[in-house]
C-alpha cells in the first residue's frame, strides 16, 4: 500500500469520528481512499448519502454520473479513480423556515459548520497534493473563488493556490434537478465545455484514460 493511501485511510478513520457540529447528522460520509492527483468536492451530503455512506448517491449522484459517461468514464470508474469529498461531511437537514424545518430543501451550512469541515478538506488536499480539482455547485466553488455568477466561472480553467498547494480548478454546477442551469443556456454550453476541459486536463489524461 502506497504511503499516500495509508495517509488517507488513517485520515478517513479520524474523519469517521467527527462530531462537532451539533446540528449536522452524521455519520461524516466520505468516498473511497483512492490516491489520485484528482478530486472532486461536493456541498454536503443528503439523507440518502448518510445511509449508505457514499458521496452522490442518491438523484443528484445519477445526473453528476451521467455528465461523466459523456467524458467515458462510469460510476465505478470514477469512484475508484478520483478522490470524493466535500465542504462539508454530515447531513445539515432540512431547510429551517421562521423556527419550522421543511420537509423539501436541504439546509445550507453555516459559517461555523464550514470552517469546522474546512481542516478535513485542507488535510485532503495536503495529502494528495492534487493537479486538478473539481467542484460541484455555488458552495464548493466560492471555497476557491470569489463570483457572483455561474457564468464567471463554469467553462473555464482557474489555477488556484490553496492549503499551501497550487492546483488547477474546474467548477461545475450543481446536479440538482431542482436546477434549471445545466440544462438552459448558456449553462447548458458552459457545462459541456467545463467537461471537455475536464477530459483534455492532463492530470485527467494520466490519472483516467491510462488506467
Amino acid at each position: 500500500m502506497k504511503k499516500t493511501q495509508r495517509l488517507l485511510i488513517t485520515h478517513q478513520s479520524e474523519l469517521g469520528q467527527c462530531n462537532l457540529c451539533n446540528d449536522m447528522q452524521g455519520p461524516p460520509v466520505f468516498g473511497e481512499a483512492c490516491a489520485s492527483k484528482i478530486m472532486l468536492i461536493g456541498q454536503a451530503p443528503g439523507f440518502k448519502e448518510i445511509e449508505v455512506h457514499k458521496p452522490f448517491a442518491w438523484t443528484a449522484g445519477k445526473s453528476l454520473f451521467n455528465w461523466f459517461k459523456r467524458i467515458n468514464i462510469s460510476e465505478d470508474g470514477f469512484r475508484q479513480h478520483v478522490y470524493m469529498s466535500a465542504i462539508c461531511r454530515c447531513f445539515p437537514g432540512k431547510k429551517i423556515i421562521k423556527g419550522v424545518r421543511q420537509k423539501t430543501g436541504d439546509r445550507v451550512p453555516s459559517d461555523t459548520e464550514i470552517k469546522n469541515c474546512s481542516r478535513w478538506l485542507n488535510h485532503e488536499i495536503e495529502i494528495l497534493q492534487p493537479q486538478l480539482i473539481i467542484p460541484v455547485g455555488k458552495l464548493a466553488i466560492s471555497r476557491f473563488i470569489a463570483f457572483k455568477k455561474l457564468t464567471e466561472v463554469i467553462g473555464k480553467t482557474h489555477t488556484i493556490n490553496h492549503a499551501g498547494q497550487r492546483f488547477d480548478m474546474i467548477p461545475l454546477p450543481h446536479p440538482s434537478g431542482a436546477s434549471t442551469w445545466p440544462v438552459t443556456e448558456p449553462g447548458k454550453t458552459l457545462l459541456t465545455q467545463a467537461l471537455k476541459s475536464i477530459q483534455q486536463h492532463p492530470a485527467w489524461i494520466h490519472n483516467i484514460q491510462r488506467t
